[in-house]
């Protein structure tokens, strides 16, 4: 019976539903969207390319391990956790001989891959595509044959793929530099070749003679991995166990089938994490919001049916009854608005998935992968997101005596319900505890999703306290508003007498100032900060910076003298135990003259290539003084243990751990330094006649590298700016929404108000001012929110309590929100004033 009632009142209500499903279906479009990206990282597939003709690939743990075993009431229990490493994990070639030995075994077939990239005319790459070094002798894996000329066998020949040949222009005999590993090099042309098939779409293969590739790989003894070929005959299935049985107590790991892929791409098996982390944290935060805003929809739409669900309760519907039926027309509303929005956020989540790789966030190798739980999961966020704000929305209607009905639904209640006061209280007492922990967590990671949660948290309070709050900003700008005329003066007590409904739109404009200006200017605190240090701590005179891969030893070399000191820095991620440090190794001659990040213990002369410096932050996370002894496991899973020799306080600028060059060095995929730090008397130009000779090396001074250096940290921050944007997206169409709904409850108001004498002009004008006075109250609540929550995450990332604000881009967001407040408003009301006043007051409810 109930359902049939709730039926009818959708279908004959649609204008008044349409706000909440507008606001439904972008939850659920957003919420599978982001869905989508977390199942992507948890199962999206990454396909195997150069090893596709090997059905059985040998390769190197890429994790670190850590088993604990706690005993607690007599019971054991044990727990593995692994996390990944940055770099490459290498396996030792003496493994070939015992595969090879492996029944059914016909070809071993080792591999080696490493950083080569061609400097071609058009610039500098592979047009698109990340580009490799191997040994000829790998050719098989995919397989690639030459199409043309011979095999490369003196140390200056090289073979190239059809890709790399068509693009570039190149054939046999012409001449390529190379930038690999070592310094750039010019080989021969001799051959060109091309995979069996069209699978190679994501790398370029350039192979070089065994000799040459072992010396670019700079990893005598070791190999990247291992391809095994089965003799003819042979099962997949049976060879794989007999190579993991010959494997037996070694550290390596066999692949088969789809998992040969993450071997193969190491990228995009890592790039999972950061694209579930992503993929949770958009997804959480558009949840929570959703839940913010769908709420204030659904109390906003109640309160427009206010004198008709009075008149049930008149009639004697008993509460319950009542809420039955608005759960049902929510539950209704949220069915169809869940399906919609989930099939609207499959192509969403594509377009996503795209944008984060063309962003260079998540690698084209990792393939979007959707099935049907995203969709199910929004549907039910939406179901139960609408049923539960239908019921929060509720409550009050549902439980007034029916002889007070008409009389409550004639005028807004003078007091919100103590409830919902000492909600409001406990929400903003919780954000204030969000805040006051935000100021004390010092990494990214832990600070993060506290800070948006905060956000969401106060802007909740705001929510809650939303018509108190109307009422006081009504009270200190009546007195402004009344000297503005008549309009100033309807405009007032509106805010008065309607702080209920005002509050519902003050809420979405809050938050939406809030969390943009939070999203705005996070990344910019640290990074300032990052950069100040940066700026404080190099001594250097000038710097090598590279607009390839990076700068190769041999131009450090050339302008290393006697006299003159350069400092090379190459960049790394390392583990201790399963915690994640970032890392640099730099040139410990001469250091003093080049960089100083604030020693506070201990002293830089004693870096060597057993001991390492460490930030004032790592120093109090794993209770590290001078002298103390570090373990840790260096980006290609290879353990250290080192002393400490000093710790120093300038961690954002410079990282956590430092250590000596030459062992970060061999340990990383690209051994090219980031940047070179130069102490000379020389000049900019002798400096660049010295290294001339290496293509794509600048001599810039610091003032310009630090500029680079912003620019890559915008580059990094545009990612998280695009995936907090759709949220604010959602945020604003909510804004606009809740606005329109707001205004279009009120036709028979301003039917009087033409009946009573005002002009059309005056009810927009005051439509403009009440628009103007929410937005100045929403900008208020929201600067001050993003204000707390930015200012506690600086102190606790900085030590400052100063967040990087750029006024300008403030300006923007306020000019923003205004617009949409002032288009929400001023649309809809010219749409509500076209009725004739006479025929809109005279008509039926």
């Amino acid at each position: 019976m109930m359902l049939r009632y709730a039926l009818r009142t959708v279908r004959h209500r649609k204008g008044g539903f349409l706000g909440a499903f507008l606001a439904l279906m972008c939850a659920a479009a957003l919420i599978t969207a982001c869905g989508t990206l977390l199942e992507t990282g948890l199962r999206g597939t990454i396909g195997t390319e150069r090893y596709a003709a090997t059905p059985v690939v040998v390769s190197a743990d890429q994790n670190v391990h850590r088993t604990t075993v706690k005993h607690k009431k007599g019971k054991t229990k044990t727990k593995h956790k692994a996390k990944p490493i940055a770099e490459r994990a290498w396996l030792s070639e003496h493994l070939t001989t015992r595969l090879s030995r492996v029944p059914g075994v016909d070809r071993v077939i080792p591999e080696l891959t490493f950083l080569a990239e061609p400097l071609i005319s058009t610039g500098t790459g592979a047009g698109g595509r990340t580009a490799y070094g191997h040994a000829w002798d790998s050719a098989p894996l995919t397989p690639y044959a030459l199409t043309t000329g011979t095999p490369p066998r003196a140390q200056d020949d090289l073979v190239i793929d059809r890709y790399l040949a068509d693009r570039a222009r190149l054939k046999p005999g012409d001449r390529l530099t190379v930038q690999s590993t070592q310094s750039p090099r010019t080989y021969r042309i001799t051959g060109i070749a091309a995979p069996t098939g069209d699978g190679i779409r994501h790398q370029t293969s350039l192979f070089f003679s065994t000799a040459e590739a072992r010396r670019l790989a700079a990893h005598p003894g070791q190999v990247t991995a291992i391809g095994v070929v089965p003799t003819e005959g042979t099962d997949t299935a049976g060879l794989e166990a007999s190579v993991a049985k010959a494997l037996r107590g070694t550290t390596a790991q066999v692949s088969t089938g789809d998992e040969r892929g993450p071997v193969e791409f190491l990228d995009a098996a890592a790039s999972r994490i950061k694209l579930v982390s992503m993929g949770g944290a958009m997804g959480g935060t558009s949840l929570l919001v959703a839940v913010l805003v769908v709420v204030g929809t659904f109390a906003l739409s109640v309160q427009q049916r206010h004198r008709e669900l009075a008149l049930l309760r008149a009639i004697a519907a008993t509460s319950g009854q009542v809420r039955k039926l608005l759960g049902r027309e929510a539950l209704l509303v949220g069915a169809a608005a869940g399906v919609a929005g989930a099939l609207a956020g499959l192509p969403l989540g594509s377009w996503l998935h795209g944008r984060f790789v063309a962003l260079g966030a998540v690698p084209a190798t990792l393939q979007h992968t959707v099935s049907v739980f995203p969709l199910f999961a929004a549907v039910a966020a939406t179901l139960i997101g609408a049923w539960a704000a239908a019921r929060i929305s509720s409550r009050r209607i549902a439980r007034i005596r029916p002889a007070e009905a008409l009389a409550e639904a004639s005028a807004e209640r003078g007091r919100p319900a103590w409830g919902r006061i000492l909600a409001g209280f406990v929400l903003l007492a919780g954000g204030a505890v969000l805040v006051a922990v935000l100021s004390v967590l010092r990494t990214e990671p832990a600070s993060t999703p506290v800070t948006f949660l905060a956000v969401v948290v106060l802007a909740s309070s705001v929510a809650l306290l939303g018509p108190l709050l109307v009422r006081a900003a009504a009270a200190v700008l009546g007195a402004a508003l009344r000297r503005t005329g008549p309009g100033g003066r309807l405009a007032t007590a509106n805010l008065r007498g309607n702080a209920t409904r005002m509050a519902s739109v003050v809420t979405p404009l809050t938050l939406l100032i809030g969390m943009t200006c939070t999203v705005l200017f996070v990344q910019p605190t640290l990074g300032h900060a990052a950069r100040a240090q940066a700026r404080e701590g190099i001594r250097a005179d000038w710097v090598l910076a590279a607009e390839g891969p990076g700068v190769p030893a041999g131009a450090a070399r050339q302008l290393r003298t006697d006299r003159d000191v350069a400092t090379e820095v190459v960049r790394t991620t390392v583990r201790v135990g399963l915690d994640k440090y970032a890392a640099q190794g730099v040139s410990t001659a001469g250091l003093a003259r080049t960089w100083d990040p604030d020693v506070t213990a201990g002293s830089l002369a004693e870096l060597t290539h057993d001991t390492v410096a460490v930030s004032e932050l790592a120093a109090d996370q794993l209770h590290l003084k001078p002298g103390s002894t570090l373990k840790l496991t260096l980006g290609d899973g290879t353990p250290a243990t080192l002393t400490v020799a000093a710790v120093y306080a300038k961690g954002l600028g410079f990282g956590d751990l430092t250590m000596a060059h030459d062992l970060v060095a061999r340990h990383v995929d690209n051994p090219l330094a980031a940047t070179v730090l130069v102490s000379t008397a020389r000049s900019q130009e002798e400096l660049a006649a010295a290294v001339r000779k290496f293509p794509g090396v600048r001599v810039v001074p610091p003032a310009t590298a630090d500029s680079l250096q912003a620019e890559r940290l915008q580059a990094n921050a545009e990612v998280n700016y695009f995936a907090m944007g759709l949220v604010l997206a959602f945020t604003a169409i909510a804004v606009v929404n809740t606005l329109a709904m707001s205004v279009s409850e009120r036709v028979r108001e301003f039917a009087l108000l033409r009946l009573a004498g005002a002009t059309r002009r005056q009810v927009l004008r005051m439509l403009r001012t009440e628009a103007l006075s929410v937005l100045l109250l929403a900008t208020t609540l929201g600067s001050g929110i993003a204000l707390a929550v930015l200012t506690a995450f600086s102190i606790g990332m900085t030590g400052s309590a100063a967040p990087a604000v750029t006024p300008l881009v403030y300006a923007t967001v306020v000019a923003a929100a205004g617009l949409l407040a002032l288009v929400g408003t001023a649309l809809p009301g010219r749409v509500a004033l076209k009725a004739r006043p006479v025929t809109v007051a005279t008509a039926r409810e």
